[in-house]
């Protein structure tokens, strides 16, 4: 499956798969479940309880849905791009340019074996 379709679909899965579990899988299904949730409870009437569909609701549903797999694709993206240039050569990824590397910084371990 391609990975945007299975981002929009499945947002959680696919950060899982194809970009890094650790990095924002669970707030990225929290967005997700909720919003599967609540274009359910939006179909059933909603917080009002009225006998039709609540819109409002069923609207909240699809913007938290849409939050989910928008954060979805730009961690696959944002996680490709930094496996693609790994020692930030070329600076191709947001993470190269928010955060340069030092090459003065000293390794934090051989400043502990100096006191030992």
């Amino acid at each position: 499956m391609n990975r945007f379709v299975l981002a929009s679909l499945i947002p959680p899965l696919a950060v899982c798969r194809y970009g890094c579990a650790g990095c924002c899988a669970a707030p990225i299904a929290v967005f997700w479940i909720t919003g599967i949730v609540s274009l359910v409870y939006g179909y059933f009437g909603g917080p009002s309880g009225v006998d039709q569909v609540s819109w409002g609701t069923m609207g909240l549903g699809v913007v938290l849905w849409a939050i989910a797999a928008v954060w979805a694709n730009m961690t696959i993206r944002t996680v490709a791009d930094d496996l693609g240039d790994p020692k930030c050569e070329n600076r191709a990824s947001t993470i190269c340019r928010i955060v340069p590397p030092h090459l003065d910084d000293s390794d934090p371990m051989d400043e502990l074996k100096k006191y030992q």
